[in-house]
Order: C-alpha cells, then sequence, then structure tokens
C-alpha cells in the first residue's frame, strides 16, 4: 500500500473531513424514524441514503491520498523555503555543536569571516573570544561581545535541545540523552559603538588649575616685570588648552576654571599633561620656575558632579606637593606628573590659624587621645609627645596610644615611664584608648593620613571629633570627616608641624627638655640629619626646640646603633645590587636578635644614597610574613609614585610600601619590571 494512504490525519483536518460520514449516521437513524411512520416513504428515504453513502464514501476514497500528496508536497516546500530563507538570511548565522564545532552556516557568515560551507573547525578559530566558557551550557542563553576585521558584533548564542528527536527517532536511544547545538546569531553594532564613542568623547569634563607657587615666582622677579611674567604664564595656559579645543577661565590671580572634552583629556593622558612641563618654560629672569597642579573631574552624571570631582582632584593634587595632575572620575582616581619638590611657604599664617583651631576643638574636650602610624617611628612619637604637650597646657588629660614599642621609640619611651613628671596612662594601648574614647574626646591623628595604616582604625569610627596633623602626600585613602585636616607635603616631618603649632597655642607653654629631646629627634631623623627636606622652618623650629632645652647629644646617644643592628646594616649595604646603573636594590636578612627590622631597612636605605651615580635605593626587609619596601632618593627620581603603584606611599624622597605572599626577591624582580615600565611610559626618567 501507497505509504500516503498510510499516513494517518488528526486534528481539526480530521475532524472536517469525516462530518459527512457523520451526517451519514445520522440519516440512517432519520431514516428508521420515518420508516417507522411510513413504510413507502422509509424506502424513498432509505434510497436517498444509501445514495448518499455511496458518493461520500467513494470520494473520501479517492480525494484522500490527493489531500495528503498536497499536505506533504506544501510541507517539504514550506521546509525548503525555511532553510533557503535562513540560509540567505542577510544576518550572519550559523550552527553549532555542544562542543562549538561549526556545523552548518549561512551565505552571510561566510562572506563575513571567508570561510566556506565544509569549514567545521570551533568557532573559536574564526573569533577568539567566543571561547567554550563564553557559550551556552548550563545556561540557554548567552551573549559576546567581538571585533572581527575593525567591526563590533554582538553573538547572541542560543541552545537548542534535540532531546525530542532522539525520543522518536529509531535509531538514537532517547535514555538520558542530553545532546544540544547552539544557534550563534551575529547582530552587528560598529555604527552604534562609533556613535556611543562619539557622543562619549564629546561628554563635557571639569578641570580646575592653579598655580602652585604663584607668590614666590612673582616675587623672584623684578617688580616691573612681574605683569610680564603673569602674562606670559596666562598665554601659555590658554594657547595649550585652546590647542586642545578647550576653554580656559581665570577664576582668580592663581586659578583658573577649564572646560574640555572627554576627548581632549584622553589627549592630555597620552601626553602625560606635558603641560605641567610647559608652564615650567616660561622665564624671564624669575629664580623660581612656575609650577601647576591640575584637577580634572570625568564621568560623573551630572556637571555638578563632574565639577565636585574635579575640586576634589585638585585637594589631592595640592596635598600631594603639587607639580602634579590627578584625574578622578566614579571609579578611580589616577596621578600624573609630581616630579618637582613642593616649595616651602615662607608664612606661617597657615601654622597660626591651625593652632587656633586645634586649641579650640582641645579645650572644648575633656579627654585627648594621640595616635600615630602602626609601628611608630621617631617622628611619629616626637610629634604624639609635642600634642600631648598642648593637651596638658590647655589643662586637658591626654594619652598617647602604642600597641608595639619598636626599638627606635624605646630609648625616647623610657624617657617617660617611671617619670614622676608624668602620669603612668601617658602612653597606652588601643585596647585601653577604645575604652576611653567618647563623645567627648577628640582624637589627634599625627604622621599619619592613610587609616588603613594607623595605630588603632577603630577609634576612628569611635571618636566624633577628629584631628590630622601629617606631612606626607595623600592618596586615595584618607581619613573622611575630620573636623581640622592639617596636611603639608613640604613640611619635613611631623614634628616641625607640631613645633609650629605649638609656639601659637598658648603664651605660656613650657616644653620640658624631654619633650623638646623628642621632636628634635623626630625632625634629626626625618631629615636624615638635616640633609633632606629641609627649609628654613625647619631650621626655625629646630631652633625653638633648642632653645626649649633640646640637646643635640644627648638626642645623638639616644639612638646609637646596636652591635647586631649595625652589622645587619653593613651586611644590607654590602650585598646591593645596581640595577640601570643607578638604583641600588638590596635584602636586609635581619638576625632574631634585632627587634626592628624595618628600621634597619630604612637606614640602609638611606645609607646606599651615598653611594656615588646612585638615583635612587631600594632595601626589602622580610619581617613577620610580609616583604617591607624602603624606598629612598635624593632629588632625581619620586619614589613616592613608584610606591603607590605597589600600594605603598609617602614622599618625593622617602616612601615605603608592605607586600604580602611574595619573596624578597620576587618583590625585588617585581620592582624592576615596574620601573622599567614606567621609563617606558614617561613616568621616570631614564
Amino acid at each position: 500500500m501507497n505509504v500516503k494512504n498510510r499516513v494517518k490525519i488528526k486534528g481539526m483536518l480530521k475532524t472536517y473531513l469525516q462530518a459527512s460520514l457523520y451526517l451519514g449516521i445520522l440519516m440512517v437513524f432519520i431514516t428508521i424514524a420515518v420508516w417507522l411512520m411510513s413504510i413507502q416513504a422509509g424506502m424513498l428515504m432509505a434510497g436517498f441514503t444509501v445514495l448518499y453513502l455511496a458518493i461520500v464514501g467513494t470520494l473520501l476514497y479517492r480525494n484522500k491520498p490527493i489531500i495528503m500528496n498536497e499536505l506533504i508536497s506544501f510541507a517539504t516546500e514550506y521546509g525548503q523555503i525555511q532553510r533557503k530563507l535562513l540560509r540567505e538570511l542577510e544576518l550572519p548565522y550559523c550552527l553549532l555543536d555542544d562542543s562549538g564545532r561549526i556545523m552548518w552556516t549561512n551565505k552571510a557568515f561566510e562572506a563575513l569571516t571567508g570561510k566556506g560551507r565544509g569549514y567545521n573547525k570551533s568557532i573559536a578559530t574564526v573569533f577568539p573570544e567566543m571561547t567554550r566558557d563564553k557559550l551556552p551550557g548550563e545556561t540557554e542563553e548567552s551573549a559576546v561581545k567581538l571585533s572581527f576585521e575593525d567591526r563590533d558584533f554582538n553573538a547572541k548564542c542560543r541552545k537548542v535541545s534535540l532531546k525530542d528527536m532522539a525520543e522518536n527517532s529509531d535509531i538514537i536511544s532517547a535514555e538520558d540523552y542530553d545532546g544540544y547545538l547552539i544557534a550563534v546569531y551575529m547582530f552587528e553594532e560598529t555604527a552604534l559603538n562609533i556613535a556611543l564613542r562619539e557622543n562619549d568623547d564629546q561628554a563635557l569634563t571639569v578641570a580646575l588649575l592653579y598655580l602652585d607657587n604663584y607668590d614666590e615666582a612673582l616675587e623672584s622677579v623684578e617688580e616691573v616685570r612681574r605683569s610680564l611674567l603673569t602674562a606670559l604664564i596666562d598665554r601659555k595656559i590658554n594657547k595649550y588648552i585652546s590647542s586642545m579645543d578647550g576653554i580656559a577661565k581665570k577664576i582668580e590671580k592663581d586659578k583658573y576654571f577649564i572646560v574640555l572634552r572627554k576627548k581632549s583629556v584622553v589627549a592630555l593622558q597620552e601626553s602625560r599633561f606635558d603641560i605641567l612641563e610647559e608652564v615650567k618654560t616660561v622665564n624671564i629672569g624669575n629664580e623660581m620656575a612656575v609650577t601647576i597642579s591640575m584637577g580634572v573631574g570625568l564621568g560623573g552624571l551630572t556637571y555638578l558632579q563632574n565639577y565636585e570631582f574635579a575640586r576634589a582632584a585638585i585637594d589631592l593634587a595640592l596635598g600631594r606637593g603639587g607639580d602634579q595632575a590627578v584625574i578622578k572620575n566614579n571609579e578611580q582616581i589616577t596621578y600624573y606628573g609630581g616630579k618637582s619638590q613642593q616649595v616651602e611657604k615662607n608664612t606661617r599664617v597657615k601654622a597660626r590659624v591651625k593652632a587656633h583651631a586645634l586649641r579650640e576643638i582641645i579645650a572644648s574636650k575633656d579627654r585627648v587621645l594621640i595616635m600615630g602610624h602602626s609601628n611608630a617611628d621617631v617622628d611619629c612619637f616626637g610629634a604624639a609627645v609635642g600634642i600631648y604637650r598642648i593637651a596638658r597646657t590647655l589643662d586637658r588629660k591626654a594619652h598617647i596610644v602604642v600597641n608595639n614599642t619598636t626599638s627606635a621609640i624605646q630609648p625616647m619611651v623610657d624617657l617617660f615611664t617611671n617619670n614622676s613628671d608624668y602620669p603612668d596612662d601617658m602612653i597606652i594601648t588601643g585596647d585601653v584608648a577604645v575604652n576611653l574614647a567618647g563623645g567627648n574626646c577628640v582624637l589627634v591623628v599625627v604622621d599619619v593620613n592613610k587609616p588603613s595604616i594607623t595605630e588603632c582604625p577603630e577609634l576612628l569610627k569611635l571618636c566624633k571629633s577628629i584631628v590630622v596633623l601629617d606631612h606626607h602626600r595623600q592618596g586615595i585613602e584618607t581619613i573622611e570627616n575630620a573636623t581640622l585636616s592639617y596636611v603639608e607635603a613640604y613640611a619635613s616631618s611631623a614634628c616641625e608641624m607640631v613645633t609650629e603649632v605649638l609656639q601659637y597655642i598658648s603664651d605660656n607653654m613650657k616644653v620640658a627638655s624631654d619633650e623638646a629631646d623628642c621632636m628634635y629627634s623626630g625632625m634629626m631623623i626625618d631629615t636624615n640629619n638635616f640633609m633632606t627636606k629641609t627649609g628654613v622652618r625647619t631650621f626655625e623650629a629646630a631652633a625653638y626646640l633648642r632653645r626649649a632645652g633640646a640637646d643635640v647629644t644627648r638626642v645623638r646617644k639616644l639612638f646609637r646603633d646596636d652591635v647586631n643592628e649595625y652589622r645587619t646594616k653593613a651586611d644590607t649595604v654590602s650585598h646591593a645590587q645596581i640595577y640601570r646603573g643607578c638604583y641600588a636594590f638590596s635584602i636586609c636578612n635581619a638576625s632574631e636578635n634585632i627587634q626592628s627590622p624595618t628600621i634597619v631597612g630604612a637606614q640602609s636605605a638611606n645609607e646606599l644614597l651615598n653611594i656615588k651615580g646612585i638615583k635612587a635605593s631600594f632595601v626589602f626587609t622580610p619581617y613577620q610574613g610580609r616583604v617591607f619596601v624602603s624606598a629612598r632618593s635624593i632629588d632625581e627620581v619620586n619614589v613616592q609614585i613608584i610606591m603607590e603603584k605597589l600600594g605603598g606611599g609617602g614622599h618625593m624622597n622617602i616612601a615605603a610600601c608592605q607586600m604580602d605572599d611574595i619573596t624578597p626577591e620576587d618583590a625585588m624582580d617585581r620592582l624592576k619590571g615596574l620601573i622599567d615600565q614606567m621609563i617606558a611610559d614617561g613616568e621616570i626618567d631614564e
């Protein structure tokens, strides 16, 4: 029998074709009913019914194969049409097996990739972005962004299950079968992305440009030529910004408001903000080169938010010493420049203002907690002692928070312990300080502005009133919501800043000789015996402490080296490696007899600078499961920006960082690679 006759139909079509038979059966019952009423009428009705059934049966028998043939032909042609449409679809399309191998492609896909119909390799050989993990597996759909020959595509991938096919198949077992195909549709987004990039490039960005040393530069030139210097600087800035298709508006004598397109900011980044160097070339006989700081805000949701970003960026630039540009957006902060030392301000007006504010804050509280950074050094402890003297002069209870007394500060701590002139609770631990902290307590943080490395970070959350005095350049992480913040990167040490403030607190200020020794020691250590970062105000502060009773001989005796420390330092210097002819690297393998290996490492880094031709020194000290890196330079290399890339920070000439889960040798190799990269990028000079 013909296969078409064996095919069964169902559904609405079957019901439609069988409706005439159902009517014939109905007529049979009607014929019986008529027969019972009249035999003659019943005979006539029976004849009509037989004729009807014969005609309907004949038609059904003869037409069914014709109908089935037409249905099968339509279905076949319909499938071929669908296949042809998919084959000629202008959208690139392909079918993959569950491993990502190409099984079938249409003409658009072949034209795009240049691969013929027989190409059955992995899709990743054509589009490297479409790796196996990017294709649907456990999920039904996925999307992959990819680029191909300067064209952008969004590949939509959909899983097509073959389980139903396997269940109805006579040759494939459906038991535990989970096979599938992957249909890939590729939507081109090149024009859309170009439009989005163009729109993003045209986005408004706000910048603030400040002249760092405007007053000092003017004072270094003859009075009659000062207006010329100002005009030349103004012309240089306006011409540069105009070349970037931007607008620069002078809002004060040394401040500019700048509007740029985002595309122009990218150009500035590519040139590494060479405007910083261009402004320095303005010279009409002025002894001091003019430096600028620039803060750029972009990526904000509103123009106002971009302006706030710019203000935060310029504050960071100035807080880090000036002569640099800072870009801030929602996600990150990027630094450029910072190769010059910040110029020391000759005026003490700011110190006096900060001193009066500090006096008012302390006078309004009952208790003062003083905290520095963890593993306190001499400058940190000396500054804390200076704040302690201020609090005691204002008749307020004060405590210095020190968790770990290192060998560096032990001689200074011994001056106050078991001393009848000072209470037993002058120096306390962080746990005790937490219990003393309260609403009527002020926390003074010295020699640090990074909350994560303070002696007791918990105190920052417990104390509502916080004062920060520091001389380190600010980084991304800063102490927020400080009632009073006095951060001056030009200061040689925290002790110098505290000494200046101390002089304006009270006319009856009496500094004990031991306290003066501590602050003098801090200045001496941080300036490497007054050879680094010293200015006029540094020596003025030192002179004040000398008048207050500081004794150079006593200070020198306080910091004589232990014999083991001296040997370790000598060994570290003797094993130094010279990299690129001007960078000194060494590992400080301190013995167990040394209490503070990191201090010895820092001292070794200072010693390495005494070698002729050395621009910067780096000493790696393994201690307590970490590698402590001490970085030092004289004036040619900004070690701060190097250490910041490793998560640390500090000053232009004195910086450090800590590295976890690494050996000193690997840390050294990592730093060498970083220096190579920074030289290649122009961030530091070769």
